[in-house]
């Protein structure tokens, strides 16, 4: 029996040496749909979701999947059938929320290039909150909403200046960083933003990184969060929620990240005992929810031995996955099926068909691999397909969730025809 490939990914498993997630067998769900294929499990995104729900039992707060993650329609929609609000940075995952059924007054519209059509579009869909990361946008901000008759309810994201300790292109909550207001500059943009006319302040957000795995940055952050809310509200200004973000790391390779419920034990220890435990919370996981329910299929197509590196040539590539070429990001690479007795093993680069030297899923995997293989990345429910491209004229996987036994289609295969749909050729030649 080959062991169970990675800790954390309770729902996948090995059984009678082949791969299932929940209760379905990878291996029929890559020969029915072919590869690369994205399977989800709908168990694992509801167990982590759980996971935050026991931590705030008796509290009140409102979770807001960050959509960006993994923003298919099917995956919202599961969000949000379980109470989940949405934090969007675009006009587009607006449409999709509402597309999914969510709540409009759930959503929290974060980003730092939010232009005038998309926000009279949140104005009209009557989202919750916006969280507003310069002086600037608050003024177009308060100038569309008055334009409408209407008043923004608004949250100033905080730059609080904490090191999240993980990668530079994940990190948002440092001087250096292109979100936030910076620390220094928070009261006076309160001020400014109380006395426009568009806005309705009702909160202070801060949002310090992604694949945080220490909880001494979130702890940190959230005594200088406080020291704002007391210097805010000493000025006239009442905070009614405190949005603490996301950025809560996953197992990748054996990282070891809290656990959501203690980890928010200890955050909700620290508000109370500076009495603002009764505040209204927001929080805004996304790669916690989702990262460890995904798995990306995709078969051998070539063993190409060298002097230097072996490659195993695989059909998935950095346009379907980008998170290894984009952060060097590792991601488990295992059989599907169990392997053959007597097959050698030997040390690979798991590469693409793309032609870029950038385009590896691994690097350095031991591996028992044959042409016609299939292979699960795992841990690829998170940044994997959302941040997919067609890069090399390459049409987008299809992704498939399964609950138990069951797997529905939720997102089509592209066709090349998809891809050529929208362009069009010149009458006239230059």
């Amino acid at each position: 029996m080959i062991p169970n490939p990675l800790p954390g990914q309770p729902q996948l498993h090995y059984r009678e040496e082949s791969l299932y997630l929940e209760d379905c067998q990878l291996a029929d769900l890559a020969r029915e749909h072919g590869t690369p294929l994205y399977v989800y499990s709908s168990g694992a995104m509801l167990d982590a979701l759980a996971a935050y729900q026991r931590g705030f039992a008796g509290r009140r707060v409102q979770i807001c999947y960050a959509m960006k993650a993994n923003s298919s329609l099917a995956v919202l929609q599961l969000f949000a059938a379980h109470g989940c609000g949405f934090d969007i940075v675009s006009g587009g995952e607006l449409a999709r929320v509402l597309a999914a059924g969510g709540d409009p007054a759930k959503v929290i519209f974060s980003g730092v290039g939010k232009t005038r059509t998309e926000m009279r579009q949140a104005l009209e869909a009557g989202i919750g909150c916006f969280n507003v990361e310069s002086e600037a946008e608050l003024e177009v901000l308060s100038e569309v909403a008055a334009s409408m008759g209407l008043r923004a309810p608004v949250s100033i994201r905080v730059n609080p200046n904490v090191d999240p300790k993980t990668h530079p292109y994940i990190s948002t909550g440092l001087k250096g960083n292109k979100f936030g207001i910076a620390h220094e500059r928070t009261l006076a943009t309160y001020q400014r933003a109380s006395s426009l006319p568009g806005l309705r302040v009702v909160g202070i957000d801060c949002h310090i990184g992604s694949q945080i795995t220490e909880e001494t940055p979130f702890l940190d952050a959230l005594e200088r969060m406080l020291d704002l809310v007391a210097a805010v509200e000493a000025a006239g200004i009442a905070i009614h929620h405190i949005d603490f973000g996301g950025g809560l790391g996953i197992d990748y390779n054996g990282d070891t990240p809290p656990a959501a419920d203690a980890l928010w034990a200890k955050l909700l220890a620290r508000l109370d005992a500076r009495g603002y435990g009764d505040r209204q919370l927001m929080i805004e996981p996304g790669r916690s929810l989702v990262g460890n329910a995904g798995v990306c299929l995709t078969e051998v197509l070539y063993l190409k031995p060298g002097e230097q590196k072996n490659f195993c040539v695989v059909d998935a590539a950095m346009n379907d996955l980008p998170r290894p070429a984009m952060y060097q990001a590792y991601h488990a690479i295992v059989p599907l099926e169990h392997v053959p007795e007597g097959r050698g093993h030997a040390v690979y680069d798991v590469v693409g068909p793309v032609c870029e030297s950038g385009d590896w899923l691994g690097r350095d995997r031991d591996l028992a691999v044959a042409a016609g293989d299939l292979l699960a990345v795992l841990s690829t429910g998170a940044y994997c397909s959302a941040m997919g491209s067609t890069y090399n004229s390459r049409p987008r996987p299809a992704e498939v969730l399964v609950s138990g036994s069951h797997a529905e289609i939720i997102r089509n295969r592209e066709s090349v025809a998809d891809l050529l749909r929208n362009e069009r050729l010149p009458a006239t030649h230059p």
